[in-house]
């Protein structure tokens, strides 16, 4: 749902201040607010045993994992990722976003699909650090995963119901059964 004060569009300033005093967050796109709805279990669950999984893995590689909480900035977008991994030092002193994650994860809802699709794909996409995107299903074993390949080339892989998925800035691999465990 989006959010603007009035006819005019929101500065980034102007969002930065009221998502310091907001009881919701909002997603920022070019001068409009988008409220975040709340997740549901198997999607809190997903990006729990997601964020897990990767914090276990960064511990040893220096990396840091993100979920949630932590926006992404994009030139002049803001988006909250459900769970995101950087291995580079911050290239601002900021708190409250980052600008060079390396891996970004998108637990799908009904309310976000499309736009996690192709909104966020094509930003993702974007940014020269990111080398993998995933888009988790939540109500069935089913993980997209768009990735640098080789030759830098954007490519996409399905993952359904098991095996593993390469994470390469963690040096490692993530199951499908360590993200959905717990969930039937």
């Amino acid at each position: 749902m989006a959010y603007q004060v009035d006819d005019s569009l929101v500065s980034v300033d102007e969002y930065l201040e009221m998502e310091e005093r907001s009881e919701i967050r909002h997603e920022y796109v070019g001068g409009v607010l988008y409220a975040m709805g709340g997740g549901s279990d198997h999607h809190n669950r997903i990006a729990g045993n997601i964020y897990i999984s990767f914090s276990m893995k960064a511990r040893e590689s220096g990396c840091r994992v993100y979920i949630a909480d932590m926006r992404f900035q994009i030139d002049d977008v803001y988006y909250y990722p459900d769970v995101m991994v950087a291995c580079e030092p911050p290239e601002t002193e900021n708190p409250v976003w980052r600008t060079n994650p390396c891996v970004v994860v998108e637990v799908l809802s009904p309310s976000t699909e499309t736009i996690d699709r192709r909104e966020k794909l094509l930003a993702y996409r974007s940014v020269a650090s990111v080398q993998t995107y995933l888009i988790v299903h939540q109500d069935t074993q089913r993980v997209e995963r768009y990735y640098r390949n080789e030759s830098g080339q954007w490519a996409r892989a399905d993952h359904v119901r098991d095996g593993y998925i390469p994470i390469p800035c963690l040096e490692t691999r993530l199951t499908l059964a360590e993200i959905y465990q717990g969930l039937t």
